[in-house]
């Protein structure tokens, strides 16, 4: 699939939508050609909207990765979904993700509902083509095709970088002319902080048991900078009873020791510096049924 330049350019917004884990902060990843999103097999891993920022010789392409669509159970699961319901109505490509490997269900047919009432260019996205077979991915693709009215189809691996570049150019090719929406060199506009706790979260999903994973939240307090260009950094990880606290620290604390070393080397190749990071472990019980700690801890829709 080859689109050819047009000699004029094209910005715009596109969302990244679809049931949890079909590939949406991975695809992200692979566009920009570095992590900045957090991947792992656990369902709420993206809380909060995070917009990369993809620059071409003909375009700027601001893509939106939401938070996975599910049955919520609780207030920050009511604020995952109207988060992520909410950037359909702002972009002018809406990118609904499907997982080749599993089969198409109701979780799917009700996020492309809302894709069908978009008024965006709607672009169907099979994803994770390298774990499929050919007859999962002829299954999957007609399946996925019969939910709604797509403008066009592409099968993408993020993994293995097959398509992504089709999948920059076809949506480039679909925004409209305009200006640069962002200035040359900003790859995303999350804050510093909000990058630090999210790295710190996917630590914690990656490290720990089951049970931990949806009650976690994490929250960057601070963030100081030294003469000789080190940073050092001040997070806290929220559990919701004390026996997950126990667990995030681990016997001796080692866990929360290896968690704080894989984050500290994701966030040093993020700044370029050398980092210093302290973690602290704090009870909050149910803090997910709590708007204030959702919105403290930024995972609120916003206005």
């Amino acid at each position: 699939m080859t689109f050819e330049p047009s000699g004029v350019f094209h910005s715009g917004f596109v969302a990244l939508v679809g049931r949890p884990n079909v590939g949406k902060s991975t695809l992200l990843n692979a566009c920009l050609g570095h992590r900045v999103a957090i991947t792992s097999p656990v369902a709420q891993t993206t809380r909060k909207r995070l917009r990369a920022v993809v620059n071409t010789d003909t375009s700027q392409l601001v893509i939106v990765d939401t938070p996975g669509l599910h049955k919520p159970k609780d207030a920050l699961g009511k604020e995952l979904n109207r988060a992520a319901l909410g950037e359909l109505a702002d972009v002018d490509v809406v990118a609904m993700l499907i997982d080749a490997t599993k089969p198409v269900g109701r979780g799917d047919e009700w996020v492309a509902t809302h894709v069908e009432a978009s008024h965006a260019y709607k672009l169907l996205i099979i994803t994770k083509a390298d774990l499929a077979t050919p007859e999962q991915m002829t299954s999957q693709l007609e399946a996925a095709q019969a939910l709604a009215h797509f403008d066009d189809v592409l099968v993408v691996s993020a993994t293995e970088n097959f398509n992504v570049d089709a999948f920059i150019a076809l949506v480039s090719s679909k925004l409209p002319e305009g200006p640069k929406w962002f200035p040359e060199g900003m790859e995303t506009d999350a804050t510093d902080e909000e990058l630090v706790a999210e790295f710190v979260r996917e630590k914690v999903l990656l490290n720990c048991k089951q049970e931990i994973p949806h009650s976690v939240g994490v929250l960057c307090n601070e963030i100081t900078w030294a003469k000789n260009g080190h940073a050092s950094i001040e997070a806290t990880v929220l559990v919701e009873r004390e026996g997950q606290k126990r667990i995030v620290i681990g016997h001796g604390g080692q866990m929360i020791k290896t968690i704080g070393m894989q984050a500290r080397k994701d966030i040093e190749r993020l700044f370029g510096a050398r980092v210093f990071l302290s973690l602290e472990v704090r009870v909050r019980p149910a803090w997910r049924r709590d708007q204030n700690e959702i919105r403290r801890l930024g995972y609120d829709a916003g206005e």
